[in-house]
């Protein structure tokens, strides 16, 4: 069995590859993951892939976060798995690698607008992140429900990591395994704990020739512990230490302070939260000049719409006006749908410190 890697080990993987740079990515046709990996439309959504990939290259990219869907590969297992295998060979295609996500604790709660997935023609409500009227994006005091708590289909979770792990545990297309996105997010955070546990169990028991990972999401109070548990398991079982923050610049910096005190290398998982003041003129050359590996949410806008506020961020107006939010901006994506760039000064800048970061590596200077 696996081991966690050692700081060196981990270092030494890190340092023999060009910066990391990319975008959580969904292709602009789809409405959520389920069009973006069952079978009906696929074909036309992987030709938009593959044209959107080819921007996010000329970009100056490498590399794309891809959240998995654990109903299309229950119901679909075969031709899911021949997909997956399609979409990687696409990305790689460009030059892009794909860090691979398995958990999600984004979820609504049950009883509070959450609906049962199902295959086939995808609704979504315009005007809505995420595509949604009640998503996960919206503030909620119940926990959230997941298709982990029901028993039966947590075992088939652990077989759905193991086998999709297990074929791709030596696939140089993939460069992360993201254990879980955001656990503990939606209150759920001891009912999480045994299956953060438990898919990390699994992946070490494949081994894989890649890191493992599972972000830390939230910025802790400087007078409390650090981490709650359950992210302090994650950051003590991973390889390469993640993180989400959509804060502004100051808190970026304190939290790339706190993480770089465990000694492994940082990549920031998710960020770009134009409304909330995190931009790409300030984020995205902190990141190059400390070598922090990013990925941006979302790339072009489309059906996903997570160009517009999380329904959070609605609430938190109304709850308060003077609320530090400004709705003028897009919130996440970086082209519109006709692929010219929501600001074209910002494409700029990202291709021109791309440019510089493999002139570095290059040269050897990291």
């Amino acid at each position: 069995m696996g081991t966690r890697w050692s700081e060196e080990k981990a270092w030494k993987w890190y340092n023999s590859r060009p910066w990391f740079r990319g975008c959580n990515y969904m292709s602009a046709d789809c409405a959520n993951r389920i069009d973006q990996w069952q079978s009906l439309g696929f074909e036309e959504r992987l030709q938009t892939t593959d044209e959107e990939l080819a921007l996010a290259a000329a970009t100056g990219f490498n590399t794309i976060r891809i959240i998995l869907e654990f109903i299309v590969w229950d119901q679909e297992h075969d031709s899911f798995m021949e997909r997956f295998d399609r979409y990687l060979e696409t990305a790689a295609k460009h030059g892009i690698s794909c860090m691979v996500v398995f958990g999600n604790d984004c979820m609504p709660p049950k009883n509070e607008f959450w609906k049962p997935l199902q295959l086939g023609e995808q609704h979504y409500d315009w005007g809505y992140h995420g595509g949604r009227k009640y998503s996960q994006h919206s503030r909620f005091s119940a926990v959230g429900y997941h298709l982990l708590d029901e028993p039966e289909l947590a075992l088939r979770h652990y077989e759905w990591v193991r086998e999709i792990m297990t074929a791709h545990r030596d696939d140089e297309r993939i460069c992360m395994w993201d254990m879980y996105n955001e656990p503990g997010a939606a209150n759920r955070r001891d009912v999480t704990m045994p299956h953060l546990r438990k898919f990390f169990e699994i992946a070490r028991e494949v081994d894989p020739i890649q890191p493992l990972t599972c972000g830390l999401w939230h910025m802790p109070d400087e007078n409390c512990k650090p981490y709650n548990e359950l992210e302090q398991f994650a950051l003590d079982n991973s390889d390469i230490v993640s993180f989400h923050c959509y804060s502004p610049y100051t808190t970026m910096v304190q939290m790339i302070k706190r993480i770089r005190t465990y000694g492994r290398p940082m990549v920031n998982t998710e960020w770009l939260g134009r409304c909330l003041h995190n931009t790409v003129f300030e984020i995205f050359p902190l990141f190059y000049l400390e070598r922090i590996g990013c990925y941006n949410w979302g790339f072009v806008a489309g059906k996903y719409q997570t160009y517009e506020p999380w329904n959070g961020s609605w609430q938190a107006y109304d709850a308060d006006p003077k609320v530090d939010i400004d709705f003028t901006k897009w919130f996440h994506d970086l082209y519109r749908p006709n692929h010219r760039p929501y600001d074209p000064h910002e494409i700029e800048l990202i291709r021109q410190f791309c440019e510089l970061a493999d002139r570095d590596f290059e040269k050897g200077i990291l």
